[in-house]
């Protein structure tokens, strides 16, 4: 049985290397509540929450993995992003973990992506962006 993986085993890459990665075909996963992703988010991204906000505090989405092996191979190529790059960092180590070959985390997540001038939503102030998509412990 192979050794389970950990964070310092998952590629990460800036978010100008990242936009490069989905015009060759990488899939953008969106790791953020529904909320944060519905403010605003990476185009063609899919959205599956790894974490809930809930009246007892954040819990990881018990379906996380269960979802995405419904919607997406583990042979694609999948780009993982979140708000700051917590959130997907450690889900790119569940996905490597349950058998996902390609996974990549963007470091920074949205909020570095919105302040390199990424963002699709040019018409909307970057700090209405990234507050609204802030999950801070």
């Amino acid at each position: 049985m192979a050794e389970a993986k950990r964070g310092e085993d998952v590629t990460s890459v800036d978010v100008f290397t990242a936009k490069g990665l989905l015009t060759t075909g990488h899939l953008y996963l969106d790791v953020r509540t529904n909320e944060e992703f519905n403010t605003s988010h990476v185009e063609n991204a899919f959205n599956v929450p790894y974490m809930f906000k809930t009246q007892e505090g954040k819990v990881k989405n018990p379906e996380f993995l269960t979802h995405i092996s419904s919607i997406l191979k583990k042979q694609d190529h999948l780009l993982v992003g979140c708000n700051s790059g917590g959130r997907s960092l450690k889900a790119c180590v569940d996905l490597l973990n349950a058998g996902f070959e390609h996974v990549t985390n963007m470091e920074g997540g949205y909020s570095s992506w919105v302040d390199s001038g990424l963002a699709a939503d040019k018409d909307k102030p970057s700090g209405e962006l990234k507050v609204a998509c802030k999950f801070r412990p």
